[in-house]
């Protein structure tokens, strides 16, 4: 339960804040007065900012946005002038700076509405909810975040540091497209995903987080290493947290199981690792048995600190802060000249009005709604027992989001388009003929070079088991498709049964 301090004393705890980022380095000599100008701007935006904290608090919260949104530009104007002013310090904005964003993230709100913000926050409310602090529904994204881990602010338990600020710029420029891809797919499986973190009382972003760096949000992603899912369980530990395979379906490709189990391993981990996320995140990507062992050989060490971060691999050192980096950016993204897409990502079904398989609804649905990228990560990602690629009866129910049920009923229950995909989905591949028996005799005194490549192949025997896909399979050996396997062993349909015993490629 936070402690109520009355609003008044709220006052001097912000203006000292606001003085300490605004001391900055020491300097020698008198700054001059532009320089001076351009501290007095960078103060005049942090009240500005704090100005539409208490706004928000009011309940004006389009003119708290319209204030914040003017304090950062005057924030971001100044900063811009002082790189290029000499005698300036660019340190003084970047300290304001983070300290606004923490400010936003609620960590300097402990008035008499503290426990609303609280309340709002676990129970996910929308924008525009009458019961619960309306501090929480004027921020982007934190209206429906739960922004607390084990009673601290996610906020405080981010280090702004080289790595996670390195990992910022990466996830804004070379993977930008990868986060927003990441953000489509994690709002269109929100309401299967979301559940069981705020079940566990752990922040939104941080599942974000852990999502786009390890899958992006495809489902039926599976690693090299064998990880597989939404958020990529390796199958012992999958199966420790109750995620196996039944009836032929590995429940790692499950996103509401996968959620589920993540939070149990989260939840547990920092239990393990005295609530510190860092070295939990570092223990889900590196492994928790070497992560005990060297935390246990550095009591109190830090992730970065050098006796703990020289131990980790270099996966692991760039995974920690690219989680953190994308859970920031899903809190704070107007900060960053981020705008997230809008996703209308409320769930409904369709029956289906004639037999169809996954890949023939994406066909004919085309870019409905405006999706120009298709349908069909979508529809895979919400009905991941199921193969695209099969025809489901007439009947048959499948989860889609809600805007796509009118989509559905006027262009693919009939006319052009379901014959289209139909047409499209049935058709034979060109298979070469067998050669004539003259010729497989004269085959048999010796093969071509091109005959000769194929098939002296290294491979090795591999049971099928239950769960197994060609596609799967194919990913495991690394130095295989899908069509070099089935040629192998002479597959028609890449059919599989459990128990088959079939030749794999083996990489030289």
């Amino acid at each position: 339960m936070p402690v109520r301090i009355p609003r008044p004393f709220l006052i001097l705890p912000l203006a000292i804040l606001a003085g300490c980022a605004s001391s900055g380095a020491p300097r020698s000599g008198k700054a001059t007065p532009e320089v001076n100008a351009l501290y007095d701007r960078m103060n005049q935006a942090s009240k500005g900012y704090e100005a539409s904290i208490d706004q928000a608090r009011r309940g004006d919260t389009p003119e708290a946005a319209l204030t914040r949104k003017q304090a950062l530009d005057q924030l971001k104007d100044a900063s811009a002038r002082c790189a290029l002013t000499a005698g300036c310090d660019p340190q003084r904005f970047a300290a304001v700076f983070d300290r606004l964003l923490r400010l936003k993230d609620g960590s300097f709100i402990e008035g008499e509405d503290a426990d609303d913000t609280e309340q709002e926050a676990e129970v996910g409310a929308q924008p525009g909810d009458a019961s619960g602090s309306v501090v929480v529904g004027a921020l982007p994204q934190a209206q429906r975040s739960v922004t607390t881990l084990k009673g601290q602010q996610f906020s405080d338990l981010m280090v702004m540091n080289g790595p996670v600020k390195a990992a910022l710029e990466m996830w804004l420029t070379q993977l930008r497209p990868n986060l927003m891809d990441a953000y489509v797919n994690y709002q269109m499986m929100r309401y299967k995903m979301w559940p069981a973190y705020k079940k566990a009382d752990l922040p939104e972003a941080l599942l974000f987080g852990i999502m786009a760096k390890e899958s992006g949000g495809k489902v039926h992603a599976v690693s090299r290493s064998g990880a597989s899912g939404p958020l990529q369980f390796m199958y012992a530990t999958g199966l420790r947290f109750g995620l196996s395979n039944a009836d032929g379906f590995d429940q790692r490709f499950d996103p509401t199981m996968a959620a589920q189990a993540n939070a149990e391993y989260i939840d547990e981990q920092l239990g393990t690792f005295n609530n510190n996320l860092e070295l939990t995140l570092a223990a889900y990507n590196g492994g928790e048995g070497r992560m005990k062992r060297i935390a246990a050989a550095n009591p109190g060490a830090g992730f970065y600190d050098p006796q703990i971060y020289g131990q980790m691999s270099a996966e692991t050192r760039d995974y920690v802060p690219m989680v953190l980096a994308a859970a920031w950016l899903f809190l704070h993204p107007d900060s960053y000249h981020l705008t997230w897409p809008k996703v209308d990502g409320e769930p409904g079904q369709i029956v289906l009005k004639r037999p169809a398989s996954l890949a023939e609804l994406t066909v004919c649905l085309g870019s409905a709604q405006g999706m120009s990228e298709g349908w069909f990560r979508t529809l895979r990602n919400l009905n991941p027992r199921l193969d695209p690629q099969v025809s489901q009866p007439m009947g048959a129910r499948l989860e889609v989001p809600k805007q796509l049920e009118k989509a559905y009923a006027t262009s693919c229950t009939d006319g052009p388009w379901p014959i289209l995909a139909s047409d499209l989905h049935n058709a034979v591949k060109i298979v070469a003929p067998a050669a004539p028996a003259a010729t497989s005799a004269a085959l048999a005194s010796g093969p071509s070079p091109s005959t000769a490549k194929s098939s002296s192949r290294a491979s090795k025997r591999y049971t099928v088991r239950r769960g197994d896909t060609l596609v799967g399979i194919a990913r495991k050996s690394n130095c295989a498709d899908v069509e070099d396997i089935a040629r192998m062993n002479e597959l028609k349909g890449h059919q599989l049964k459990v128990g088959q015993a079939i030749r794999v490629p083996v990489c030289r």
